[in-house]
């Protein structure tokens, strides 16, 4: 049998995000934790729906154990002018601030949906620039992500475009494998990506082969999204992390499953599914560990 310790091995890189999970943000941390786990993504909600408080959930996060591994998420602020744009620098304030008192070096900005955003790509570069120089004297890095529904930037390789024209050392992109499955974006664009500007990698699948509308897209993606490994894109999940691999990514992967059926089951429950999917993805798939000769952990079904 494979030791604990080559386990752990296994594991080390995968975590969960919060938002998995039913419950309060200490019953979460403390499944986690249980289930193996040495890290968690956090949401703004975590902090503020705290009953003592969002520093009273700042002082739980940090007596978990767990290591942040960053703070979620801050939308629709590039592209804007005006008042709108000096809206979203104060509100992109307050998110790094409660980014920094966690402890999270990362914070992940969701490209723009509005429609009162420019599409002009050197205006969104600026505003980018702007919000990594306000997160570097925190020591805090922007991971911006392409939204399948984005207005201008919908897919990893134009939110790779942005960050180039920016080109601020803490500003990278953020892959969510949901978003390349549902646009359908070809994973050998991936290829030209610099792995030392991934910041994060977000994982998770779906139950159909595609969402042929926005509105389908949207609700699948924060309703009914499931741990890789359970859902009907496992090959490609595994070229893509295959592929983050042997570009030299070394960074996090956590598992950002939004699903209305785990949050009505028991915490430790969902938890052991998200750990059978870290242990298939990280023995298996990137064989951290060493399983016994012609032992191959099933996948999670």
């Amino acid at each position: 049998m494979t030791d604990q310790r080559s386990l752990q091995q296994a594991i080390r890189a995968f975590g969960m995000d919060t938002i998995t999970l039913a419950g309060s943000l200490e019953a979460k941390l403390e499944a986690m934790q249980e289930a193996g786990f040495a890290q968690v993504m956090l949401k703004a909600n975590d902090l503020v729906g705290h009953p003592q408080g969002w520093q009273a959930a700042v002082k739980a996060v940090r007596a978990s154990g767990l290591r942040g591994t960053g703070f979620q998420v801050l939308r629709d602020f590039e592209g804007l002018s005006g008042h709108l744009h000096e809206y979203k620098v104060d509100i992109a304030k307050t998110m790094l601030e409660m980014c920094a008192a966690l402890g999270c070096d990362v914070l992940l900005a969701c490209s723009s949906t509005s429609t009162h955003a420019t599409q002009d790509l050197d205006h969104i570069a600026r505003d980018l620039r702007k919000l990594a120089m306000l997160a570097l004297p925190l020591g805090i890095r922007i991971a911006y992500e392409g939204l399948s529904w984005g207005r201008t930037v919908n897919e990893f390789t134009t939110a790779w475009d942005v960050v180039c024209r920016a080109d601020c050392p803490n500003l990278g992109i953020g892959i969510d494998s949901f978003h390349i499955l549902a646009a359908k974006t070809p994973l050998a664009a991936m290829d030209e990506l610099d792995p030392g500007k991934i910041f994060l990698v977000q994982l998770s699948d779906f139950m159909w082969q595609e969402t042929r509308t926005f509105e389908e897209r949207i609700a699948t993606a924060r309703t009914f999204r499931v741990f890789p490994g359970e859902g009907v894109h496992t090959p490609e999940l595994v070229e893509m992390v295959l592929k983050l691999d042997a570009l030299g990514y070394d960074g996090d992967y956590s598992f950002e499953v939004f699903n209305d059926d785990y949050v009505q089951m028991p915490l430790p429950m969902v938890a052991q599914r998200a750990r059978r999917a870290a242990l298939w993805l990280g023995e298996d798939v990137l064989r951290r560990a060493q399983p016994l000769p012609n032992q191959l952990r099933l996948r999670a079904r």
